[in-house]
């Protein structure tokens, strides 16, 4: 199947060819039909000039569109073709097609599954007043699931068709099954044929059968005379009545029926000697095509064959039919067909076409008589194989016991030749009476041993020792026949006088713990020598171990403390946190954080109402008598503490009265006394309530009647003013995240270093707050044990020098009196340091920027009052804008409460903090007489 993209576009180029279907010979002309590219076509040519184009006609019907699909063909001597393919694109429309000619075209019943039901047509032949079609399909009288029969179907040559429904159809289509089976109690059938092989001159048709493809692999030859296939068709038929009836025995209403027409009088002008009734429903033969045997005439299980052709060979005595039959392996079986029971199923030889683990299918084989030549078709050549071969026998005895019917022994030439080659045919000899013996590959098998003997063995530089030895041979069965040798030894020595000896002790291994009480191993082999033909084995251990580190304490472990208890809330209620430590024993290298904090007090606060003082009476409505209404307001506000910010606006409360020009009623109480009160100057501003993150300040006043008393109702205004301060944000400290988990030590030995870092950025440093003290990056001696050789690790490159050149040193920690190999020091040039002109290391919580460069002392100097001139430039430009810019308004700064008097709470609580008490933006614009309440 084509699954991807590429693969289609190489099976449309492969699809897309235009593949030979029909090569038919009549008399002086070839035809050829091709599927050409899925639009078939069909070209008649002269077979003594290929060059020259007789015909060019439609090829449908006459040749399958793919070239997967299954077809076969035969031209009549009166130039009809009769083709069996499929008609459509789809291949779902099987027909056995008549046209060309002088008869006219007929075709089998179109979509009728009970005429053709997905058919596979192996052949066609052309023989007397018939045309037969072998082909296996699927079985519509089989009522128990599916299975696929084998069948040979017939037309009359001179059928000219029915009328109304048969118009255009066969009416002499009949077919009746063939069988081939292993006879027996049950019966063994081979179901599906594969092909098929005419001998005219015995009027015999060889076919291959198989069984399915999903079943274990097995096929058979059967053969069938014509005469067989002649009283099936002329039996009894089977039909139903219906398509839920059984298929029933039904008699042949025209018994020794053949082929032939009624005169053109009377109302059945044209027609054969079928009736259309009968056509319509008889079809399909009772009788099944016995062989000509009661068992097939060759057998083989494990394989299927795939082509056969037949060749008659004059013996010495009788006539001899030689099949070549083909396997799926893509090699050719030679056998006899003969009624001789002693003869049947007899192999005469297996010819392998290729090498050994290559299999390609057999196409086709065809054999050439007047070349003696056997011919196979394979996908890209044409192989010729000689059909007699007798040059190929050496010797009398292998002459004769081939039993080739080709060949025979020639006592005068004394060489094996064919009947016709020999000098005298009295003096050929051929002996075809038993099938010869096929291949008897044997694999050689040991025979018992001898018994143990004394023996020398000669050992070279170690003299001859006596040894006890033991022989057998390969004879039971010798191997044959291109069989395999014994394998293994056929002389066995013992008790020979070779002992073991032990190879010198190895070195200490490494020691299996870097600290603490570990072991190390050595080791040794008998193998110096070997111990061999019975001598004695070594005797001793073959390794040593001893402890080691044994004064080496291991550092004690590194591990967190229990956490502590937690702290307590930050806040009551409204969402707070609280913390809780832990301390990293034996070191400080424990992974994580030995501070933790956590959320505590999630639930929300009580909710806190007030309300504002009463708003001063106004007058809303005078009317012409001097008598007037007043009204005045207050609000209530909510707040859910400690957060201030989310303070809601509640519900505001009106009251109203009446105050009549009579003075009957007083309404103000400013003017029962007649004082004449006002307010005193404001006192100075007091301190701020936050040094930063916005605080507020207040100042007062009083108002004062007459005579000195405080009355506080006789002025109108807030004794109170606040403004807001120090708005700047408050500075931020910067603390130490984490420690990173240590890295990798630098070097495998001879003490190298590892470290681990942490950054301040939990929180960074804001707004001039100090940045963290310590340092950020710790570092520890590791692998301090030598390396080999007793060098240590070397130390890091030295600064440059007035030479140009940087230094680095390594010490020799050898502890045997042997000196360490190699130099203590290496020095290099600076100018040759790789990726060391320019570094940047980027450090939390600053930004640390160096470098190595080849500066002088002026241009250090020079660099360096640039850049404190250009800072202070840019300090002040800045100072300057941010004035001009961010002044406040000293209008809207200024807040006033609405009285002097704190507000009424809901309960007996305190405020917890007074910059959130409602307050009122004082309006200064005297047409407005009204009081905007806002709040913060």
């Amino acid at each position: 199947m084509c699954e991807t993209l590429i693969e289609l576009m190489d099976c449309l180029q492969v699809e897309c060819q235009n593949y030979i279907r029909v090569l038919l010979v009549n008399r002086t002309e070839i035809m050829t039909c091709g599927t050409n590219a899925f639009q078939p076509l069909c070209i008649t040519r002269e077979v003594r000039n290929q060059k020259t184009l007789l015909e060019r006609v439609n090829g449908v019907a006459r040749c399958p569109y793919d070239p997967r699909h299954n077809s076969t063909a035969v031209v009549t001597e009166s130039g009809e073709l009769y083709a069996a393919t499929v008609i459509d694109f789809s291949g779902r429309d099987p027909v056995i097609y008549r046209s060309m000619g002088g008869m006219p075209p007929l075709r089998t019943a179109q979509y009728n599954s009970k005429w053709l039901n997905e058919p596979h047509f192996i052949s066609a032949y052309d023989i007397g007043l018939f045309t037969f079609f072998f082909l296996r399909e699927n079985a519509v009288e089989h009522d128990c699931g599916k299975t696929v029969y084998s069948r040979v179907a017939r037309v009359c040559k001179n059928d000219i068709g029915g009328r109304f429904l048969l118009e255009d159809t066969w009416t002499t289509f009949m077919k009746a099954r063939l069988n081939c089976s292993r006879s027996g109690e049950i019966p063994f059938y081979y179901n599906e044929l594969q092909s098929t092989f005419y001998l005219p001159e015995q009027d015999l048709i060889y076919g291959i059968f198989t069984t399915n493809v999903n079943s274990i692999a097995a096929s058979a030859v059967c053969a069938f005379n014509l005469s067989a296939i002649t009283r099936a068709f002329n039996g009894p038929f089977r039909s139903q009545e219906n398509p839920r009836s059984t298929w029933l025995p039904t008699a042949n209403p025209i018994p020794n029926f053949q082929c032939g027409t009624i005169t053109d009088e009377g109302p059945n002008e044209g027609l054969t000697e079928r009736s259309l009734q009968d056509a319509q429903r008889l079809y399909l033969m009772n009788d099944v095509v016995q062989p000509e045997s009661v068992d097939p005439l060759v057998l083989q299980d494990d394989v299927r064959f795939s082509n056969l052709v037949v060749d008659i060979v004059q013996g010495m005595d009788t006539l001899y039919h030689v099949m070549y039959i083909s396997t799926e392996y893509g090699s050719i079986l030679k056998a006899l067909a003969t009624p001789n029971k002693n003869l049947q199923g007899c192999y005469l030889e297996e010819m392998e076409l290729f090498p050994p683990g290559v299999r390609e299918p057999i196409l086709s084989l065809q054999i050439l008589h007047s070349d003696r030549s056997l011919f196979v078709g394979l996908n890209h050549r044409v192989l010729k194989i000689p059909l007699e071969r007798c040059s190929t026998y050496r010797t009398e005895t292998m002459c004769l016991e081939a039993r080739d019917p080709y060949c025979g022994w020639d006592f005068r030439q004394r060489r094996c030749t064919t009947l016709e080659d020999s000098s005298n045919m009295s003096q050929w000899k051929q002996n075809i009476t038993v099938c010869p013996l096929r291949n008897q590959t044997a694999n050689g098998g040991f025979g018992p041993w001898s018994p143990w003997q004394p023996c020398n063995n000669d050992e070279g530089a170690d003299g001859v020792s006596s040894c006890s030895c033991r022989s057998r041979s390969c004879d039971s069965p010798a191997p044959r026949c291109g069989g395999r040798n014994c394998q293994g030894p056929t002389i066995e020595v013992s008790n020979c006088s070779r002992n073991g000896g032990w190879t010198p002790w190895s070195s200490w291994g490494q020691c299996s713990t870097t600290c603490g009480t570990g072991f190390e191993l050595r080791q040794r082999s008998c193998n110096n020598p070997s111990p061999r033909h019975g001598g004695r084995v070594c005797v001793g251990p073959s390794r040593e171990e001893r402890f080691c580190n044994d004064g080496m304490a291991c550092p004690q472990p590194i591990f967190w403390s229990p956490w502590a208890s937690w702290t307590k809330c930050s806040s009551e209620c409204g969402g707070g946190i609280h913390s809780r430590v832990r301390t990293c024993e034996n070191g400080n290298s424990c992974p994580g954080c030995a501070l933790e904090y956590k959320a505590c007090n999630l639930e929300a606060c009580p909710e806190v109402k007030r309300n504002t003082p009463w708003t001063p009476w106004m007058p809303v409505n005078v009317t012409q008598g001097g008598a007037r209404q007043e009204q005045r307001v207050r609000y209530m506000c909510r707040a859910h503490l400690p957060d201030p910010h989310e303070l809601q606006i509640g519900r505001r409360k009106m009251e109203t009265r009446f105050c009549p020009n009579d003075g009957a009623v007083i309404c103000e109480t400013d003017s029962e006394d007649g004082w004449v009160g006002g307010w005193s100057s404001w006192d100075t501003w007091a301190s701020c309530s936050q040094s930063c993150a916005k605080g507020y300040r207040t100042r007062r006043r009083s108002c004062a009647g007459p005579e000195g008393k405080s009355a506080p109702v006789a002025c109108r205004g807030s004794p109170v003013e606040y403004q807001d301060c120090n708005v700047q944000p408050c500075p931020a400290d910067g603390a130490w995240s984490c420690w990173s988990s240590w890295s990798q030590c630098s070097v495998g030995c001879g003490g190298g270093h590892y470290q681990r870092t942490r950054s301040c950025n939990s929180p960074p440093p804001a707004n001039g707050g100090d940045i963290c003290l310590g340092l950020h990056t710790e570092e520890a001696l590791c692998n301090t044990h030598p390396c080999d050789g007793g060098w240590m690790a070397w130390s890091l490159w030295s600064a440059c020098d007035e030479s140009g050149l940087q230094m680095r040193s390594r010490v020799c920690d050898a502890q045997g009196s042997a000196p360490c190999v190699g130099n203590s020091t290496q020095r290099r040039d600076c100018n040759e340091i790789p990726g060391e002109s320019v570094r940047t290391t980027l450090r939390d919580p600053e930004i640390l920027f160096w470098g190595v460069w080849s500066f002088t002392s002026i241009h250090l100097i020079a660099t360096g009052v640039s850049c404190f001139l250009g800072a202070g430039l840019l300090s002040f430009l800045i100072y300057v804008y941010c004035q001009r810019v961010h002044k406040p308004s000293q209008e809207s700064a200024v807040i006033h409460p609405t009285t002097p008097n704190h507000l009424n709470y809901k309960g007996n609580t305190t405020p917890k903090n007074e910059k959130y008490t409602p307050m009122e933006f004082k309006v200064r614009d005297a047409s407005c007489p009204f009081f905007l309440i806002g709040f913060r």
